[in-house]
């Protein structure tokens, strides 16, 4: 409740709100103090003359118009109080809160002698009177309403009230000025406890004061306690009660101002619809606001911590510097003082960088704990048009009061290791070259997981260092296993923080690690990220691999020839393991040739038919019949051809090592070949008679069940 109090206390005076009123920027004020604040303008001079005369505004006041806005009558009401206009040139002063504000032209009784005022009986407000907010500067030339025309804040009466009856054992007197007194005495009718010195002074009992009745303090209390709720009035009509909620205004309104008012045309809503919407939504708010504060409790912790642990290591970094320079001859001593001048300073810097940062964090978290503590107590008032008169404004200050604990403010900005070493190595006539030097190897990377992915057979992997370490860093390693359970290697040495890896295997899990270096040695290593690649194989024919007669469209996955010779072109992706499966239609095929497909090595011989070599394991077809053929052995004749708008399909198992060819979605002959081994790219060979088009990320074919993978399966 402590850090709540702030949020109750005027920013004028100083002191608790007494009958606090809402000012159109949402803030609020004593009903005193803004009487005492008030400014009056001459008749004659306007807005903008007033700020057209350069030798009569002061730099402040320039500052304050550059910040206002006009506003019509429908934003929040600020038009039905007056246009914004800038304060006369007036001294500034501080209030107890620190608060600039603008004194009165004249001098002013103190804010508690209205308290002798009969309700309703105070001074008529100067025509032309302009007030200040003393916490925005906004500036308002007040209506002939003068301060009556303001809402009163009777949630924020409430609350005060709450938190004083708390907060005092024992009733005191509340127009003391220095060490309240007990008091003695309640006045029912100016709701003000008096001890006797004030009752005499400031409550004499003649005149309109003779009729008030006094009560004891402990029976004030209770009757406060039970004074039942007031019934909220319009402003704009007094004999009316608030019954509805403008939506567009966003204030409560009554039926008179739906008929004859300017809301006649606005959205309006129910008042207790509202009024629980709006708690629920402060409330909401209040949970988002709750976590930043557990987060900066935990944070002080975390900070109070290093606070120790800087102080520990600073103590031992020194003992072990005493102790090597104290081994060392005569002219280390003279070395030595310059030395713990060094590690000392290192040791107050950081000290002081912490403790700033929690003086920092404390601030914020008191005042954001003292937000949430009266948010809570303004939820359990239960005047619903009051709530709804400052629960924007709460809301408004709750969601940017979260943002201020955003990305970076919970994080420490000093480390609490000390990353020098003494080298105590050189010799004696080098003694005066005596420094510190980095000794120390590289913390692990962290690796950055929402930058590391998968795609097909390529795996991208990102890392960064530790955001507090200090240590050099002379390049990375990045090491992946087989992607079978097997020993990790090294794939890439160097200073990048990025690296993607191609050539993986298909529906395979790797499991991946980087280590940095320096000339100290090799750090420890990054947590394992484990990667899935692809399940079913997705590519395109290669451009960069494929014969220069080869013509390629439809993003590389349409071949033809510009040739009569055959001509080899293969996919842009290779496999070793798994079971593969794709497909090729057949868009053109004129004269009757005979088109090769199947599986090659990366170094096939590409201006022949594919097949002639021994890098290449092909089927070629004709309108007739087709041939398997392998380091140009031709076997197994086949009935069956292929015409235009044929489906050439190859179905690659490397768990038992075969190779199989369909047509049209039928077998074409048996197995074609069995125990293969290695890495195969798919391959076909064509002349300029034959165009086709390649169809990838297939399923395996609903005839074959492939067999079980084999444990110990290649590497590619």
């Amino acid at each position: 409740m402590d850090e709540m109090e702030e949020e109750l206390k005027c920013p004028v005076c100083g002191s608790f709100f007494r009958e606090p009123i809402i000012l159109p920027c949402s803030h609020n004020i004593c009903l005193a103090c803004a009487r005492n604040i008030l400014v009056q303008t001459p008749d004659a001079e306007s807005p903008q003359s007033s700020r057209a005369s350069g030798s009569g505004v002061s730099d402040y006041d320039y500052l304050d118009l550059d910040k206002m806005s006009l506003y019509s009558e429908a934003d929040s009401g600020y038009g039905s109080y007056g246009g914004f206009v800038s304060a006369p040139t007036t001294p500034c002063q501080k209030s107890p809160n620190g608060v600039r504000v603008f004194p009165p032209a004249v001098p002013q009784p103190p804010p508690q002698h209205h308290l002798l005022q009969q309700p309703g009986s105070l001074p008529p407000i100067p025509r032309n009177s302009c007030i200040t907010c003393p916490q925005c500067h906004r500036s308002l030339i007040l209506d002939d309403r003068g301060l009556r025309g303001f809402p009163k804040n009777r949630v924020l009466e409430g609350v005060v009230d709450r938190y004083q009856q708390s907060k005092a054992a024992a009733l005191k007197c509340q127009l003391c000025e220095k060490s309240p007194k007990e008091a003695t005495v309640m006045c029912e009718q100016c709701d003000v406890f008096y001890c006797d010195p004030c009752r005499l002074r400031c409550h004499p009992p003649r005149g309109p004061l003779a009729k008030h009745r006094l009560v004891p303090p402990a029976q004030g209390r209770i009757s406060r306690r039970a004074s039942p709720r007031k019934i909220s009035t319009c402003t704009e009509h007094e004999l009316e009660n608030l019954s509805m909620y403008c939506v567009q205004c966003k204030m409560p309104v009554c039926y008179q101002c739906l008929e004859e008012g300017k809301h006649g045309t606005h959205e309006v809503k129910a008042l207790g619809a509202m009024w629980k919407l709006h708690k629920g939504q402060l409330s909401q708010a209040l949970n988002g606001l709750s976590d930043r504060a557990t987060e900066a409790k935990e944070f002080l912790v975390q900070l109070r911590n290093m606070v120790q642990h800087i102080q520990e290591n600073g103590v031992e970094f020194e003992a072990c510097l005493v102790a090597q320079c104290d081994a060392l001859i005569d002219a280390l001593n003279r070395r030595k003082a310059q030395l713990l001048a060094r590690v000392n300073k290192e040791h107050e810097h950081k000290l002081k960088v912490v403790r700033d940062q929690i003086s920092h964090c404390t601030v914020k978290l008191r005042q954001t704990t003292g937000l949430m503590e009266y948010c809570l107590e303004v939820i359990k008032e239960n005047d619903p048009s009051g709530f709804l008169q400052i629960s924007d404004a709460l809301i408004r200050r709750v969601h940017m009061t979260e943002s201020q604990w955003g990305k970076g403010t919970l994080t420490p900005r000093m480390n609490s290791d000390f990353d020098l070493t003494l080298d105590s190595g050189p010799l004696l006539q080098t003694i005066h070259q005596l420094d510190f030097v980095q000794m120390k190897v590289p913390a692990a990377p962290m690796l950055q997981l929402e930058e590391c992915c998968t795609q097909n057979n390529s795996a991208t992997l990102s890392w960064k260092q530790p955001p507090l370490s200090t240590i050099a860093v002379d390049g990375y390693i990045l090491e992946l296993d087989d992607g079978n359970g097997g020993q990790f290697r090294e794939v890439y040495v160097g200073t990048e923080t990025i690296c993607t890896v191609d050539g993986l295997h298909f529906n395979s899990t790797y499991r991946s690690r980087v280590k940095a270096f320096n000339g100290s040695g090799v750090g420890q290593y990054s947590k394992t990220l484990i990667m899935q690649t692809s399940e079913i194989a997705w590519f395109t024919f290669d451009p960069a691999s494929a014969h220069p007669d080869i013509m390629f469209s439809n993003d590389n996955l349409t071949v033809t020839c510009n040739s009569y010779d055959d001509r080899v072109v293969m996919g842009n992706s290779a496999f070793s393991r798994g079971v593969h499966y794709w497909e090729m239609t057949v868009d053109r095929y004129d004269n009757h040739p005979d088109p090769a497909f199947g599986v090659a090595r990366a170094d096939v011989l590409k201006d022949v038919m594919l097949g002639k070599d021994d890098k290449a394991w092909a089927m070629y077809v004709d309108n007739n019949r087709s041939w398997f053929m392998h380091n140009n052995s031709h076997t197994n004749r086949t009935d069956g051809g292929i015409s235009k708008g044929a489906t050439i399909g190859v179905l690659l198992d490397f768990t038992r090592g075969l190779l199989i060819f369909l047509i049209n979605d039928e077998q074409q002959g048996p197995v074609a070949f069995e125990a293969l081994e290695g890495v195969y790219y798919p391959a076909i060979s064509l002349n300029r008679n034959v165009q086709v088009t390649l169809h990838t990320g297939l399923p395996i074919p609903d005839f074959y069940t492939p067999g079980e993978a084999d444990p110990t399966g290649s590497v590619c």
